[in-house]
């Protein structure tokens, strides 16, 4: 109970910490980003080198009734992360948000209609990017 209960504690906080940082002027909030993935879920410098295999690998060191939680942080901080970038790197880091976010989707037992909007949302995005990169 008192896991489940950090748990719900670090989502509310994550969620708090990613919501004010998207409120400020674009260069804060790439440092700020940077900043929250080594505080929620680990460095930043291995979540943009390493392979999908090696960040799921990754999560191995959280206890398993964190995993999915943080999956999703991860998920969030790509996402995040790629509406400030533009081309390839941001194309990127929507196709690493979605990969995680269908490992949830199809492996969590919690059906979220904000996580399937958003896997939605990196679709359509990466359809328009590949659309653009065609003409």
């Amino acid at each position: 109970m008192l896991k489940r209960d950090y748990i719900l504690r670090l989502i509310r906080e994550f969620a708090e910490a990613l919501e004010l940082v998207m409120k400020k002027d674009l260069s804060k909030q790439r440092d700020e980003i940077r900043l929250m993935y080594d505080q929620y879920v680990g460095p930043y410098s291995l979540y943009h080198v390493c392979t999908m295999d090696e960040v799921m690998d990754s999560f191995e060191r959280f206890p398993p009734e964190e995993r999915a939680e943080r999956m999703e942080m991860l998920a969030e901080l790509y996402y995040a992360e790629a509406g400030l970038m533009a081309g390839i790197g941001g194309d990127e880091l929507l196709q690493r948000a979605f990969a995680l976010f269908d490992f949830i989707d199809r492996h969590d037992k919690t059906f979220s209609i904000a996580r399937r909007t958003k896997m939605a949302d990196i679709q359509k995005r990466l359809e328009q990017a590949a659309a653009g990169a065609a003409d």
